[in-house]
């Protein structure tokens, strides 16, 4: 056992590539984004290679009291669509006690997961007016592991009920809509549920 970690740990040296000069080319309080150049394991350098930071976030698999499941609908840019999605959003500093830092996103695996539980019961509560206390932690997971180095912390919330009205900040247009677990299966399998990390999120709760 000792010789194969050895191997693995050789093998994973013999991969990394070396980052030998980065030039930030927007850098503010929501996203660092980056142009890099790589020194690959066989000494050649190539360039550009871009990147970003971003808040790390949370997706919530959200179930009420009878068993249908909380979903969000709003616009995404990126792709330019209303999407059907679970209750997500990204996690503040003030999340971790870290607010004195200078900007939102943090760095990279600074945070615990119970400071992502934090974010998570905030924004199901901001978003759609649910309260849950029974809480699991799926999975913390990079969200985009080739461009991206922030992370996706799923959580699951069970037995959610109603507590009050949505309170969304001035950037959110959102509408609350339930669905039973076979609706939120035909959605995934017909391409209407659109946000990967969510359905991974599906997929783990149940």
């Amino acid at each position: 056992m000792r010789n194969l970690r050895k191997e693995k740990d050789d093998e994973k040296d013999s991969l990394v590539w070396e980052e030998i000069s980065t030039e930030h080319i927007v850098q503010d309080e929501w996203i660092d984004f980056r142009k890099s150049a790589y020194r690959f394991p066989d000494g050649s350098i190539y360039e550009p290679f871009y990147s970003y930071t971003r808040r790390d976030y949370v997706v919530i698999v959200a179930s009420d009291e009878d068993g249908n499941y909380l979903c969000v609908r709003q616009f995404r840019q990126g792709i330019k669509e209303v999407t059907t999605e679970f209750p997500a959003g990204g996690i503040e500093r003030k999340d971790s006690g870290k607010c004195g830092e200078a900007r939102e996103y943090g760095k990279p695996g600074d945070l615990s997961v119970s400071d992502a539980l934090i974010a998570a019961k905030r924004e199901l509560l901001e978003e759609t007016g649910y309260e849950s206390d029974e809480w699991r932690h799926l999975l913390t997971v990079p969200s985009n592991a080739t461009i991206a180095d922030n992370y996706a912390y799923l959580f699951m919330a069970a037995n959610c009920r109603k507590v009050s009205g949505q309170s969304l900040d001035e950037m959110e247009f959102l509408n609350v809509i339930k669905h039973s677990p076979q609706e939120i299966e035909d959605l995934v399998a017909s391409g209407r549920f659109q946000q990967a990390d969510h359905i991974l999120a599906w997929l783990l709760a149940r």
